[in-house]
């Protein structure tokens, strides 16, 4: 008989993958010091950048500024600002743009922002600011020189009608000037695959990577999940099912379960992972580690300021 082709995630050597991080800004000192403490473990597998988030109603903005421009001055990461349209005028976001430009960030996730009342409440524009992500695209593109990444929904926006809606609103990000799609986290790759499928089939070529959230507290978890429109399959739920006071086991099946999927995505031809870490690194690593990364020598900051300098 002939032999199987070899999956990808099971050759030896160092494989053609790049990955991302998704971290927020923290709230307390507390949280100040996990932050950066997961940023200092997963900054030697050379992510190709990291992202900060806003919190919902841009409440976070200032924190997500500090934290961005800690990023370039001290290490020597790409780091990708969130920015969105809610609450502040075009000219206070123009501002903040050019205030990431003048601290050499050079990529902008651009958003529509969640309302200030959270998830499921009703979004009302600011009267004076960006309407939609793809005016905001064009704004950001406007006032600097960016890479511009843009969010996508497999499995629909909780505010869609259908699928087919949020794929004209990613068709006109990208007319706007986006250049790389990150989507919402999902548990199922084949959600991820009939989405791709369907927006290829559309005529959207920018790169579309998927966004894997390791399960570091499943309730917490498929609580987020409800709000922004993510399914949890029943066979993930059986996975943590009686283990709320386990959580050495839960630890355990997290990463089998994150693994699982990264490998799956690997073997099936993706390329590209954004991870949300949630300000963790533990599980992010070690779903890294099996993808083939390996950390490389600390970086002097000598070395952060050459390699910020080649990053333009």
């Amino acid at each position: 008989m002939p032999r199987s082709p070899i999956p990808l995630s099971r050759r030896c050597g160092k494989r053609p993958i790049r990955v991302s991080f998704e971290f927020f800004p923290p709230k307390n000192d507390e949280g100040e010091v996990a932050l950066w403490d997961a940023i200092k473990r997963l900054e030697p597998l050379r992510p190709d950048f990291v992202s900060v988030t806003y919190g919902a109603g841009g409440t976070t903005r200032e924190r997500t500024q500090a934290t961005v421009t800690r990023l370039v001055r001290e290490t020597a990461l790409k780091p990708a600002a969130h920015l969105t349209c809610v609450g502040a005028s075009r000219d206070e976001v123009d501002g903040v743009v050019r205030d990431y430009a003048a601290a050499g960030v050079r990529h902008i996730v651009a958003l529509r922002g969640d309302p200030p009342g959270g998830v499921g409440s009703a979004y009302a524009p600011h009267p004076e600011g960006y309407q939609t992500t793809a005016e905001l695209v064009r704004g950001v593109r406007r006032n600097g020189d960016f890479e511009v990444f843009v969010s996508a929904y497999p499995e629909r926006h909780p505010e869609s009608p259908s699928v087919d809606h949020d794929l004209d609103v990613l068709q006109a990000k990208v007319d706007a000037g986006a250049t790389r799609a990150i989507t919402q986290f999902f548990f199922d790759n084949e959600v991820y695959f009939r989405f791709v499928e369907r927006a290829r089939a559309r005529g959207i070529d920018i790169p579309i990577v998927p966004g894997i959230v390791p399960v570091q507290n499943f309730k917490q978890t498929a609580g987020f999940a409800a709000r922004c429109g993510a399914s949890v399959p029943n066979w993930l739920a059986e996975r943590f099912e009686g283990l709320e006071n386990d959580p050495a086991t839960r630890r355990l099946i997290a990463a089998a379960v994150a693994a699982e999927q990264a490998i799956d995505l690997l073997d099936r031809g993706v390329r590209d992972f954004h991870f949300y870490t949630m300000n963790r690194a533990d599980l992010v690593y070690a779903t890294c580690h099996l993808l083939g990364m390996r950390p490389e020598a600390e970086a002097t900051p000598a070395d952060a300021q050459l390699r910020r300098a080649a990053n333009g």
